[in-house]
């Protein structure tokens, strides 16, 4: 069965880009968005990475410190305020102030990290409740979540692997009293992983009941440090002495850049030749995929070339350019993951530096790839960007959260003359109009063959580059973008709407 049966549409939007009076989108304004993307006709909403983020990492989705926690910043006040574990007074303070356009990280997570410990002190009153016991019972990942940035803290957010080596190295009588020492903050930690993934099974029951469905993200490879590495030593290419990496991921050099792309995430031991560690590798990835689809109902997987072949490069060098291919797990892992837990709704992220042979695994699988309209526009025919020479089953964007916007890019210098032409006419208009081309790019990806279009809600709004959401390579100044309110209109659902119907993407509720 493939990922995506029927023509249909989406929007990409992360939690943190809502409208919100907190200084950050968060769940408690899911379900306006919910209501928007009914109305326009949409089946997909698509957000990114959902674990805590860190300033040390640039507050970046795609790095953070657990593949399996969220991120506490995305709970929402209100509906604490709700349940009684905030007040009035709490959640709207006189002197609070925050911008409806974009996030204010160090100010957000100061606030919230005061609000959450006020709901912690109300909540543990009545901490024997079974709803939380079971929540912390189920994830077994949650413990060592918990204890990793409990010690964090004691050690002033230094990296694991500079803490003292008996908790680096995972003494069992050191963890056991650090858990004693540190019993309130496990509590705490668990507390905001509790209603997280509570208020995000809101969500997502909402939702499902409106139609529509929740596409993840999932990087390949997950940071040094993290409780993933700290936890799993045995599954990394790590020294096994001091913990460091002995290679790490990356991509080779191409014309984007002479010396690679130096990642720094330390890679998977997938060709160990000890039985027990790729079962202890298998299983921690299966709990990775099953954890995650307990949230979404499909996932893309970041980096999805990598399964194939890695470009594994050794610790030491500061460039990418001396690095080697590496042979990855490849159709046995996915048939593996798929005995362990069924068929997995995937889209392989299938861009960059892609062979035959991804392609070929991402064909087996049956997954769809990926096709980028503002790659497209280079003058030649057989681009396979171009929505002429696509294949059914792949998924279309105008962009992604890594591009310019449609408008940023047509505004663009560095863009060619030619390239802004081709697209007009691609879209069968003879204008140089900037304002109109994040509508004429949302016509091409439309009504394209492609089984699914995701529009950028950046694109769907008409707005330039100082709304996009990530520029790779810069390390300030990201994820940082947010919709004001009122721009979820009727008339942008109207318009989305009638779109849908006319290029066969309408749900069946909506009239096929």
């Amino acid at each position: 069965m493939p990922t995506i049966e029927r023509r249909s549409s989406g929007i990409l939007l992360h939690i943190s880009s809502l409208p919100g009076p907190y200084g950050i989108g968060d769940l408690g304004g899911a379900p306006a968005f919910v209501d928007f993307l009914a109305a326009g006709g949409q089946t997909y909403w698509q957000v990114l990475p959902l674990g805590p983020t860190s300033p040390v990492f640039g507050n970046s989705p795609y790095m953070s410190f657990s593949a399996f926690a969220g991120n506490p910043l995305l709970i929402s006040p209100q509906l604490l305020l709700q349940q009684g574990l905030l007040t009035a007074g709490d959640v709207s303070p006189r002197d609070l102030s925050f911008s409806d356009y974009f996030v204010e990280f160090d100010r957000v997570i100061k606030w919230k990290q005061e609000i959450l410990a006020k709901a912690w002190q109300r909540f543990k009153v009545d901490s024997n409740r079974a709803d939380f016991a079971e929540f912390c019972s189920r994830q077994t990942w949650l413990d060592d979540y918990a204890l990793f940035m409990a010690l964090k803290r004691k050690f002033n957010y230094a990296p694991w692997y500079r803490w003292p080596r008996d908790l680096r190295d995972r003494n069992p009588d050191s963890l056991r009293l650090a858990a004693v020492e540190s019993a309130d903050l496990l509590g705490y930690y668990r507390f905001e992983q509790f209603h997280f993934f509570s208020q995000w099974r809101r969500l997502r029951n909402n939702a499902n009941r409106r139609g529509i469905r929740l596409i993840g993200d999932l990087p390949i490879n997950v940071g040094q440090d993290s409780v993933d590495v700290w936890a799993n030593r045995d599954i990394f290419q790590l020294n096994p002495k001091s913990g460091s990496p002995t290679h790490v991921a990356g991509v080779p050099p191409d014309y984007f850049s002479v010396t690679g792309q130096r990642w720094g995430n330390p890679l998977y031991r997938w060709n160990s030749r000890q039985p027990e560690i790729k079962e202890r590798l298998y299983h921690w990835w299966a709990k990775r995929l099953a954890t995650t689809f307990s949230l979404v109902d499909v996932i893309r997987i970041d980096h999805f070339r990598g399964f194939e072949a890695y470009w594994s490069i050794p610790s030491r060098d500061k460039t990418a350019e001396h690095g080697s291919w590496k042979k990855g797990p490849g159709l046995s892992f996915f048939k593996d993951m798929e005995k362990r837990l069924g068929r997995l709704p995937v889209i392989a992220e299938d861009l960059g530096f892609i062979t035959p042979e991804v392609e070929k695994l991402r064909d087996r699988l049956r997954y769809p790839g990926m096709k980028i309209l503002l790659f497209g526009f280079d003058g030649n025919p057989d681009n396979p960007y171009l929505p002429f020479n696509y294949s059914e089953n792949c998924v279309v964007y105008t962009g992604t959260h890594d591009n310019d916007t449609a408008v940023g890019w047509f505004l663009s210098p560095d863009v060619p003359t030619e390239s802004k032409i081709q697209a007009k006419k691609c879209a069968n208009k003879d204008d140089n109009d900037a304002a109109s081309i994040h509508r004429d790019l949302i016509y091409l990806a439309l009504s394209s063959t492609a089984v699914l279009a995701m529009l950028p809600m950046q694109d769907v709004l008409g707005f330039g580059n100082d709304c996009r959401m990530n520029t790779p390579a810069t390390t300030s100044g990201n994820w940082q973008w947010r919709c004001a309110p009122g721009l979820f209109s009727k008339e942008i659902s109207g318009w989305l709407h009638e779109q849908n119907r006319l290029f066969g993407r309408l749900p069946v509720k909506d009239g096929r």
